[in-house]
């Protein structure tokens, strides 16, 4: 069961990696201003999403990549809190509150589930 749910979790994160390579403007364009180089760290994220992604899959990296993943999805936050706070389309698409705040629910959920996958859920429990 673990190993599927892993599966899923890293395809899910190779994928969206890969999106940042055929549509980087997207992304660019929620990365807050204050960050310099954006198209740089939009391609920096895809390829991270990428590696985490493959990481996960694997059982062998997969507690280090899930603790890796964890902390990506804490540092790519800034992107997703200033497209909610300016009020930034993505690819077009406005998101209301609850959409941002399902968003960032969201978010906690994926991490919870890179921290559940890399082994460190379990160990707190204990």
């Amino acid at each position: 069961m673990v190993h599927s749910f892993a599966f899923v979790y890293g395809i899910a994160f190779v994928i969206a990696g890969i999106e940042h390579f055929r549509g980087p403007q997207k992304f660019v364009e929620i990365v807050p201003p204050y960050f310099p180089f954006a198209l740089f760290l939009v391609y920096l994220a895809g390829a991270m999403e990428i590696a985490g992604g493959l990481g996960i899959i694997y059982p062998e990296t997969r507690e280090i990549a899930g603790r890796l993943m964890a902390l990506f999805l804490i540092a790519v936050y800034p992107a997703n809190f200033y497209m909610w706070i300016s009020d930034v389309p993505f690819n077009g698409t406005r998101l209301t509150t609850n959409g941002h705040l399902i968003r960032a629910v969201g978010q906690l959920l994926l991490i919870a589930a890179a921290l559940g996958l890399s082994g460190d859920l379990q160990r707190l429990r204990k």
